[in-house]
Formats: C-alpha cells, structure tokens, sequence
C-alpha cells in the first residue's frame, strides 16, 4: 500500500479515537454530576477545567513540536489520553476530578494540535486537500462514541467498566495507528528551539495571516460552540417548539457539519480555500437570519442546518493554511491558530448568556450573526494578502 495512503488511514483514526472516547465519557456526565451531587454552577465548573487544561496546552505544543515532531508528539499525546481516560470514574472526589479533567485536557488539547500538524503533513505529501475529511471522522467518532455511551449507559453498565472497555478499543486502534504516522520534512525540524523566534506570539504580528486565520477560527469556533449549546433553547422560547422539537435543531446542525466535512476536500479542490470560506461564511449568515427572521421551529430547524454547513470547512482550511506559513512549522501554526480559535469556543456560550440576560436570546444569536460577518470581511482582507502576495506565498494562501 503507498506510503502516504496508509499514513492518512492511521491519522484518519487517531482522529476518530479523539472522538470516540471524548464522547463516551462526555455522554455519562448526569451520572458523574449524581455521584458527587454537584448543582449546575459546580458541574460547569468542573467541566471547565478540563477546557482549561486544553487550552493552556495548545501553545506550548507547538514549540515542543519543533524539538520532538508532531509524529512523536501525536503518539504520546494520544497515549496519555486513553491512559487517563479510565480514571475519571474512580477520583475520591470532585476536585480531584477537576484535576484529572485538567491533566486529561492538556493531553487533548496537545494531541489536537499534534494531529493537525500531521494532517498537514500528509496534505502536503498527497498534493491535495484532506484536512476537511479528517475532521469528518472526529465527528463521526463523536457520532459513535455518543452511541456506545448511551448504550452502556442503557445497559447499566458501570461506568468504571465502560471506559475501561472503551479505552482499551482506543488503545488497540491507537497502537496500529501510531506505527504509520510521518515526520515533518527535515527543513521543518533542524532548527532549535533557540533558533525560532517565530515561536512566540509575536510571530502573529510579522505575519498577519496568521492573526487573521486565528480571528477568523476565533469568530467560527465561538459559533460552534453557540449553536452547540443554545439551539435547543432558541427553538424552544423563541420558535415556541415543543420539547421534542426543540433538539431537532442541534441534530440538525451536527448533521450538516458532519456531512460537509466529508464533502469539503472536494470543494475546496473545485473553489479554491478562499472562495470557498467566504461562501460558508455567507452560507453560515444566511441560515442564521433565517432562523431569527423567521421564528418557527421548521425554519429555525433549516436554518440552523445552513449553519452547520456554512461552519463546517472554515477550521479545517484555517488549520490547513496556518500549517503552511513560509517560516512556520505546522505544528507552531497550527497551535497559534487552535489556540486563539478554541478561546472562542470556551468563552461563546457564556457570551451568549450574558448577551441574553439583557436582550435575549434573539439578541444573543443576532451577536453570533455579526461574528459570521467579520468572519467574511476577515476572510476578504486574507483574499486581499493572497493577491499582493508573490510566488508560492500566495499559492499557499490561496489554496489553489
């Protein structure tokens, strides 16, 4: 089998596994909240440090990256996440299961930039673009992890079994997977970490395309993360669905992110990243102004597909173009970009509430709408580098 073909089938699963065991202890969390008798506000927060642990990670791992390869540090990352996995059952107590989400983010946090790097890496050796398809399988990982955990939760197995059970799936996957994983092209790695100063955060300002992929993640991210969390809400106080109804929305949205995932390495070969991120953009927009224009469960329903299928491709090519910067190694790109991306992603569904408290909930989604604008105004004014680039530079922003 071609070298390149059997590498992209390994990361391919790597990013399944990620989402299959997230999903499958995230779908027992009413029976983590009933053991340790924690109200909403705790629970939240506790969630939260594992949010924390992720994000903290994501910066240091590109520079580690540099050192190490993001082939060395997938391997460990991903190891350490199903190594942990099986403890969350058994902490003595809420706050060190606070710590262990912590630890468990980090290592997440780290193997999601890790793993980008190596779907860039394969991207550049196959010639084409694959990273949308990458994170199609993360969600049906998700998709299916959701899946098994509601089945082991019907079941009443034990939850300490079922990670277990789930966690040594994932770690005989993960033992096949890591064998096929590819290091970066030497000019990538013989440099030091003394040695790239690209490394800090100032690499943002003397290359804007950075910042303005970051941004654009930044405003995608925080939308994902709304429609995640208030869809059924919006359905069910503002179209006046009924409570069966209402998460039809969610569905809906997840549906089409999943989808068009699957189809968007074709489109972005057909459109080019650019043309094809300012049309989701649009898309994203449109379905949502639809749903506040409109304010009936169908529309609601349609309209929040549409925004699944706008959203859908612009993190994948963000992280795609961030890992092909002239003077960045993927993995400092791309943890640059994840970093600032997932910020919008943990702080959005809180915006959103507070938003709400004051004008709400039409008010708080008509924010996320004007985020889905500067998404494209961003995107227009990358278009903009893209024609006063020369040479590769701008055939590497372009995506063409």
């Amino acid at each position: 089998m071609p070298h390149w073909i059997i590498a992209r089938r390994a990361v391919a699963l790597i990013f399944a596994i990620n989402g299959f065991l997230y999903a499958n202890w995230v779908a027992r969390i009413p029976l983590l909240q009933s053991t340790y008798q924690m109200d909403n506000f705790t629970l939240g927060l506790v969630l939260l440090s594992g949010s924390i642990g992720a994000w903290v990670a994501m910066p240091f791992t590109g520079r580690v990256i540099v050192r190490f390869g993001s082939k060395t540090i997938t391997a460990v990352s991903l190891l350490i996440f199903v190594a942990l996995t099986p403890l969350i059952p058994i902490t003595p107590s809420m706050y060190t299961l606070g710590a262990t989400l912590f630890v468990l983010g980090a290592s997440t946090g780290a193997l999601d930039v890790a793993m980008n790097a190596q779907a860039v890496v394969i991207e550049q050796g196959m010639g084409r673009p694959i990273m949308s398809s990458f994170h199609a399988i993360f969600s049906a990982g998700m998709m299916l992890g959701a899946a098994a955990g509601g089945w082991f939760n019907a079941q009443e197995v034990a939850f300490g079994w079922h990670l277990c059970l789930a966690s040594l799936v994932a770690l005989a996957a993960a033992l096949w997977a890591v064998r096929y994983l590819v290091p970066e092209p030497r000019t990538q790695t013989d440099t030091t970490m003394e040695d790239t100063p690209q490394l800090h955060w100032s690499a943002l300002w003397r290359q804007p395309e950075l910042l303005l992929l970051g941004l654009i993640a930044f405003c995608c991210m925080l939308g994902e993360g709304a429609m995640a969390d208030w869809t059924t809400n919006y359905l069910e106080k503002v179209s006046l669905a009924t409570p069966t109804w209402a998460p039809l929305g969610l569905f809906a949205f997840s549906t089409a992110m999943t989808l068009m995932r699957f189809l968007g390495d074709g489109l972005r070969m057909r459109w080019g990243d650019r043309k094809l991120m300012s049309a989701s953009a649009m898309v994203a927009a449109g379905g949502l102004c639809l749903a506040l224009a409109w304010p009936v469960p169908a529309a609601g329903i349609l309209g929040f597909f549409l925004v699944g299928c706008g959203l859908a491709v612009i993190v994948p090519i963000a992280y795609s173009t961030a890992g092909k910067l002239g003077g960045l190694t993927p993995g400092v790109g791309i943890s640059l970009v994840t970093t600032i991306g997932y910020a919008g992603f943990l702080i959005g569904p809180p915006l959103i509430g507070f938003i709400s408290d004051g004008w709400g909930l039409k008010g708080g989604m008509g924010f996320v709408l004007l985020l889905f604008l500067l998404m494209l105004v961003l995107n227009v004014v990358l278009l903009q580098r893209c024609e006063q680039a020369q040479g590769p530079a701008a055939e590497r922003l372009e995506g063409q």
